[in-house]
């Protein structure tokens, strides 16, 4: 994050010191920088109600995202970002498992108490230079720990989505969930069932995309949260994982590429077994997922067309030219190369095909997998070819005799045409 971003943050908190109100930064923000990490946005908190804070900064620079509830949003410039704005407040009760039915402005103390987890639940003052600690946040970040603030059980009450966020936070920072904090998700586990699928899968993707998204999968199997979001995946026993189970996690492991659609398609793939050369039967399965997490179209489409596809390339190998580059012609033909040398890498199955392919990716260019038509369908009816029974398979046939090299101009093309064409 640029300095001017922390510029802009610190100058939010003077201008309301400086009108007298109590400011400092809060939660994540504080956290990141206690271990040496750059935030990825800054929070402030105050005592000021929201209305003062849109009088300190002026309607204009201002935004009330969630008056209601004391948080105001003050713009900044495009390289600043804009800086949330939080009342200090007490929250009440949680009838909807997500927000409280209403909040009091209250003090700082007060304010880190109603937050989620320790090491979240911190202050900074920018502007001294020092730590504001009411829930012995810098103590479980020494350990290493991810532990809720005060009652476990009633942290999860209030937001049965802070289940799934303690195994986030723990498995991206490398942390252990606090025996206590651990156990009210197993006990509370069921409660995930009242998160919003919206809100599931936003927690999803942010465990898929980060590299230790392994760990992620692990603890939510281990706390018994995978098998409530994900009921379709063979039973799962941390204690004693299945051959399958492993290869599952140690592709996780290695894949690199912060890609939520080919984690995801890793994390689904044993939903069905395809036989060889076969199309795997999983994509309806894994299609009434992502319809339940309410993924994008576009989300749903590639995951699907990776679990269908995952035998789509074996025998290439030895297949003519056009059948291996009409497979890499395919948008997501990569993603699902990289999916299969990653889990194939761990269950023994045919790994040739893959390197076959990946080498012809690496070394041809993109217009000698995918050249420009030679002919098209206007130019057919050009020739006084006229549309009907066998038009599309003769330009797939002309198609397929460029891609292998036997055609390389319009007029050899079209020769092909007249010699394919019916006889009147």
């Amino acid at each position: 994050m640029s300095d001017e971003r922390r510029e802009f943050a610190v100058e939010v908190v003077r201008r309301l010191r400086e009108k007298g109100f109590v400011a400092c930064w809060a939660g994540g923000c504080v956290r990141d920088l206690l271990m040496g990490r750059a935030p990825q946005d800054y929070d402030v908190a105050t005592s000021a109600t929201p209305s003062e804070v849109r009088t300190v900064f002026g309607p204009r620079k201002t935004l009330a995202v969630g008056e209601s509830f004391g948080v105001i949003i003050v713009k900044g410039a495009p390289r600043t970002g804009h800086v949330e704005v939080a009342t200090f407040r007490r929250e009440g009760p949680y009838s909807d498992a997500r927000r409280p039915d209403h909040v009091t402005f209250s003090s700082p103390e007060e304010d880190a108490k109603r937050r989620d987890f320790t090491i979240n639940g911190m202050f900074y003052d920018p502007l001294e230079e020092r730590v504001i600690d009411y829930v012995d946040g810098q103590a479980d970040l020494q350990a290493r720990v991810v532990r809720a603030i005060g009652d476990p059980h009633d942290r999860m009450r209030e937001d049965r989505l802070r289940m799934l966020r303690a195994v986030r936070f723990a498995a991206i920072l490398d942390f252990a969930l606090e025996p206590q904090t651990a156990d009210a998700i197993r006990e509370m586990r069921e409660g995930v069932r009242q998160v919003s699928a919206e809100r599931i899968a936003q927690e999803l993707q942010k465990m898929l995309v980060h590299r230790r998204r392994r760990r992620s999968i692990e603890l939510a199997a281990d706390t018994g949260l995978l098998p409530i979001l994900i009921p379709e995946l063979p039973p799962l026993d941390p204690a004693a994982p299945t051959p399958e189970w492993n290869a599952t996690l140690q592709a996780l492991d290695d894949l690199t590429a912060p890609s939520f659609e080919i984690a995801f398609s890793i994390v689904l793939r044993t939903l069905a077994a395809p036989a060889k050369g076969k199309r795997s039967g999983a994509g309806g399965a894994v299609d009434e997922i992502c319809l339940r997490l309410r993924l994008s179209n576009q989300q749903r489409s590639h995951i699907v067309w990776l679990a269908e596809n995952q035998r789509e390339m074996d025998g290439l190998e030895r297949a003519e030219p056009w059948e291996w580059k009409r497979f890499l012609q395919q948008p997501w033909a990569a993603d699902l190369l990289t999916q299969q040398s990653l889990v194939r890498r761990h269950t023994g199955e045919d790994l040739v095909p893959i390197e076959f392919l990946l080498d012809l990716r690496s070394r041809l260019t993109a217009d000698e997998i995918n050249p420009p038509p030679l002919v098209t369908g206007e130019s057919l009816i050009a020739r006084g070819l006229p549309p009907g029974p066998g038009f599309r398979d003769i330009l797939d046939r002309i198609r397929n005799a460029q891609l292998n090299g036997e055609v390389s101009t319009p007029d050899e093309a079209l020769a092909l045409v007249d010699r394919l064409r019916p006889s009147s």
